[in-house]
């Protein structure tokens, strides 16, 4: 089979709801991320076989293969296809997977793979259009369970032990890797600037937006419950609502040789697995156990743990579980502090990953991320020698 790589990863920066990049359609911010790809690497969009997109809330603007919009948004030619991934949360990451696995089989050889969300435009939830997607056979297995991750959350702190000020301490401790990840320049290479507003007014945003520098322990203890009245979770030991892009180019290395590329990180293992519905966003636990297993990787060689801050609980449980060292994990900050846009996130987050793994000369990452309906992805990289 033939080997997988990334050359190219680039993100916008991460935009809080009803920031600066909420003026922006959802098509105009991926074609952001697409045409900078092309910049960076001199690479003709021709060669391009296929570009798979993450996206959740695939109604309005968002709606009928955003993908496919995002391409023509770009102006790349018309002959390019574009599709539209949802696995929840780990949209893009499945993307990557996707990719990756065309290119391995030898069914296409140049693939673009990303994502974009703008909630502040196509909010959480939305999709729905006031149904739901259980159906009464499902809810009647799970005994009328809501399916709300915040209750999901919620038990999965009580089951772990993981206190209030436990998860507050975590959070804060994201907004902090955060600040100071920003100050230090690590995303700088890795963000593409985005003209605010709609038909390229305003500013440009060039920074994400959601780190709070303010944020401690003792101002998050001041914060209601947001689930349940006598609860641990809330907004500020939750993820952030937010807008973004990102895009990564995969190929095989004889091909990135032939256009003239270096690659960053070979694709060593993806795996995708389902977990409890119920308690829901455990399953990165397991995956994880997968994917090292695939890629023949111990956990002591991982070099950088990105494990998505959908709820403070997700990691620590992640982290209690595995024995990983608390360093390796989020150490620029995470989603917590960062923000998460949904169907970008998996991109954003293997983006950050891919750049920091370069910087410090990593060997090898590993990237989970939990999602809704009890499934979770990760993916073992390798950096390129």
């Amino acid at each position: 089979m033939r080997e997988a790589v990334v050359v190219e990863a680039v993100r916008t920066a991460v935009g809080k709801r009803n920031g600066g990049l909420a003026g922006v359609h959802a098509a105009d911010l991926s074609a952001v991320v697409l045409q900078a790809l092309v910049d960076r690497t001199g690479l003709d969009p021709e060669v391009v076989d296929d570009v798979v997109w993450g996206c959740v809330g695939q109604l309005g603007d968002q709606s009928s293969n955003i993908g496919r919009y995002a391409v023509l948004a770009a102006g790349w030619p018309e002959t390019i296809p574009g599709t539209t991934v949802n696995r929840a949360c780990g949209s893009s990451q499945q993307a990557l997977d996707f990719a990756a696995q065309a290119v391995m089989s030898g069914q296409q050889d140049v693939v673009v793979a990303g994502g974009v969300e703008v909630m502040s435009r196509v909010p959480l939830g939305a999709s729905r259009g006031g149904g739901t997607p259980y159906g009464p056979q499902v809810l009647a297995r799970y005994e009328d369970f809501s399916f709300n991750q915040g209750v999901s959350a919620e038990l999965i702190a009580r089951k772990w032990g993981l206190g209030r000020s436990v998860l507050d301490d975590f959070a804060a401790l994201s907004h902090q890797r955060a600040a100071s990840a920003q100050d230090g320049g690590a995303f700088d290479a890795q963000i593409v600037p985005v003209t605010e507003g709609t038909g390229g007014t305003g500013g440009t945003v060039t920074m994400d937006e959601g780190i709070r520098r303010e944020t401690s322990s003792a101002t998050l203890a001041k914060l209601k419950p947001s689930f349940q009245e006598d609860g641990v979770i809330h907004a500020g030991n939750s993820s952030q609502i937010s807008d973004g892009a990102a895009a990564l180019l995969v190929t095989t290395p004889e091909k990135a040789r032939e256009l003239g590329l270096t690659p960053i990180a070979r694709y060593r293992a993806g795996v995708v697995t389902g977990s409890d519905p119920v308690l829901m966003l455990t399953g990165p636990i397991p995956a994880t156990e997968k994917v090292l297993r695939k890629a023949g990787v111990g956990l002591s060689e991982v070099g950088v743990f990105e494990v998505n801050e959908a709820f403070a609980p997700i990691p620590l449980a992640w982290l209690a579980e595995t024995g990983a060292d608390p360093a390796l994990l989020n150490p620029l900050g995470g989603a917590i502090a960062l923000g998460h846009p949904l169907g970008a996130s998996g991109a954003v987050l293997m983006t950050r990953m891919l750049h920091h793994m370069r910087d410090h000369g990593i060997r090898y990452g590993l990237q989970t991320m939990c999602e809704g309906g009890g499934t979770a992805n990760a993916t073992v990289v390798e950096l390129a020698s």
